[in-house]
């Protein structure tokens, strides 16, 4: 009987020595940047997204913007920027972003036969599974922003590469910033 049991807590601890002690839902992904009074919470995501509307023009300023002059056509709406870029360690949606994703919203109802990979990235600092999660919540930040917009979710998927693919390699907070985005490939 005890080496039936010595067998079992053997197995038992065997076997939780395998599996991984962080889950992506259970990561700890805070947003410590400040939200405006006006952010509004999307039902059941916890995704806080700032003023998302039409019509707001306006550039991401401080971070380069990435054009879409030079894809080839039907790639997406030309002229608007493909990327959506973070602050440190969060996941909400800068008011420099609105204009970007309400182009990209009016473009996929235009055509609801295109579809959007939204792919969340992160810099190179922390965890790898810290930053899957965190490259997740942000690429479904702009997915429920684009929900928002109407664009249906069936034309919407949200991917996390976390840091595994970095703009830049340099260490300054300008070649960090560039990393904490989520590109919007069509």
């Amino acid at each position: 009987m005890k080496k039936q049991i010595w067998s079992v807590v053997v197995v038992c601890a065997v076997l939780s020595g395998c599996a991984s002690g962080v889950k992506l839902d259970d990561v700890p992904v805070e947003d410590k940047s400040a939200t405006s009074a006006g952010a509004r919470t999307a039902a059941g995501a916890g995704v806080a997204v700032q003023g998302i509307g039409a019509g707001q023009g306006g550039a991401q300023t401080g971070i380069p913007t990435v054009s879409v002059e030079a894809k080839a056509a039907g790639q997406g709406p030309v002229g608007v920027a493909h990327v959506v870029f973070f602050d440190y360690d969060s996941f909400v949606i800068r008011a420099e972003a609105r204009p970007v994703i309400a182009s990209h919203a009016q473009f996929l109802q235009a055509n609801k036969q295109r579809k959007a990979s939204l792919e969340g990235h992160t810099d190179d600092r922390g965890g790898r599974e810290y930053n899957l999660a965190l490259g997740q919540k942000r690429a479904d930040a702009v997915r429920q922003a684009l929900s928002l917009l109407g664009v249906p979710e069936s034309q919407l998927e949200a991917v996390s590469f976390g840091k595994e693919k970095l703009l830049s390699e340099g260490g300054s907070d300008i070649d960090q910033a560039k990393n904490r985005r989520v590109e919007i490939r069509y």
